[in-house]
């Protein structure tokens, strides 16, 4: 008997709205996740807090942990506070680093997660992915994918504008790291899932093209949407291939090598997403994402994220190490430093700096 057609985990709530959160405790009885209040909610010890004082009136079963920060040390201790106490689930109540931890913690306990976002700063909030710090720096974790997804838009206008733009920058540098996944399939043979590249692109196109700015409320659901797409491509293809390429080996190597100065992992990836369409030889959509990335406040080039031309550099020659085994523009063109260096100041020049 042919296997005809495939499940794809993914959310059975995505509830993005404003006053999405004013049905919290409906979403969780209506679903089944947990009729009885039973549940464990982890959050950041900012936006998390002030939601705390909210939301714990209308859910006197709920037991809150406060979690200080996004290591894999964080992680187990949640894991080993929640364990034997017999919750229904675990609702993460926070943004990406709150996210990552208690997806990790959940999935050490063998409990389903609710992810409420309170910010917009990048794909991983519906991803089967938790990125954490650890003793050798930081690493990706495979867990399961959150059974329900909450954002309500009056809470993401609240946060700083910064987490939003981040969140762009992460959505656009889909498009490269798609392109990527083709160049590798050509030069290597790695398989493509379509259905995975095809959300994916659908994710970046969509934030790419709107017309509409972080003020807009149309244009945050493009860009929730566009987010929560990236992520159950992620799981439908197995790993991070169909959201990471060039552009995100570039911001991890700004991670790696200035871990005290690095920008948002959106900025890093948005910039990185544009110089490597430019190494690629699309110039048209190397300029595409140029024109989208200022007009939404993010940087375009080293210097505006604090860096300097050398430092660039050093970052996209440091960059292929950071995921050995992948295949992007960088590992096939094998750039020298004086090769990168000349690529940037054609970039530069190309995008009128």
């Amino acid at each position: 008997m042919p296997v005809l057609t495939r499940l794809i985990p993914s959310p059975v709530v995505v509830d993005i709205r404003r006053g999405a959160l004013d049905d919290l405790s409906a979403l969780l009885a209506d679903q089944r996740i947990s009729s009885n209040g039973k549940i464990a909610v982890a959050i950041s010890g900012g936006s998390g807090l002030k939601l705390r004082d909210h939301f714990a009136p209308e859910l006197p079963g709920a037991d809150w942990y406060p979690v200080s920060g996004g290591t894999i040390d964080e992680a187990v201790k949640l894991a080993d506070a929640m364990r034997g106490k017999r919750y229904d689930a675990v609702v993460a109540l926070g943004g990406g680093k709150i996210i990552d931890v208690t997806k990790y913690a959940a999935a050490r306990v063998g409990l389903p997660l609710v992810a409420i976002a309170t910010n917009l700063s990048h794909d991983g909030i519906c991803s089967p992915i938790s990125t954490l710090d650890n003793d050798n720096g930081r690493g990706s974790y495979g867990v399961p994918t959150p059974i329900a997804l909450v954002i309500d838009l009056d809470v993401i206008r609240d946060a700083p504008i910064r987490y939003v733009r981040s969140g762009i920058g992460d959505a656009i540098s889909n498009l490269s790291a798609i392109a990527d996944w083709e160049l590798s399939h050509r030069e290597t043979g790695e398989p493509i899932d379509g259905l995975a590249a095809a959300m994916a692109r659908s994710a970046g196109e969509a934030v790419l093209r709107h017309p509409g700015g972080v003020g807009d409320d149309d244009f945050l659901v493009s860009l929730s949407e566009g987010l929560v797409m990236s992520g159950i491509a992620m799981s439908i293809s197995g790993d991070s291939r169909p959201s990471s390429g060039a552009c995100h080996e570039i911001s991890h190597a700004f991670d790696l090598l200035f871990p005290t100065r690095a920008a948002s992992h959106g900025e890093q990836c948005g910039l990185g997403a544009a110089f490597a369409m430019h190494l690629r030889g699309a110039h048209e959509g190397s300029a595409q994402m140029v024109e989208t990335l200022r007009r939404h406040g993010l940087p375009v080039l080293p210097e505006e994220m604090g860096f300097t031309v050398d430092e660039f550099v050093q970052a996209v020659s440091f960059a292929p190490q950071t995921r050995p085994g992948r295949f992007t523009i960088l590992e096939h063109l094998d750039l020298s430093d004086d090769e990168i260096r000349d690529a940037y100041a054609d970039y530069a020049k190309s995008i009128g700096s």
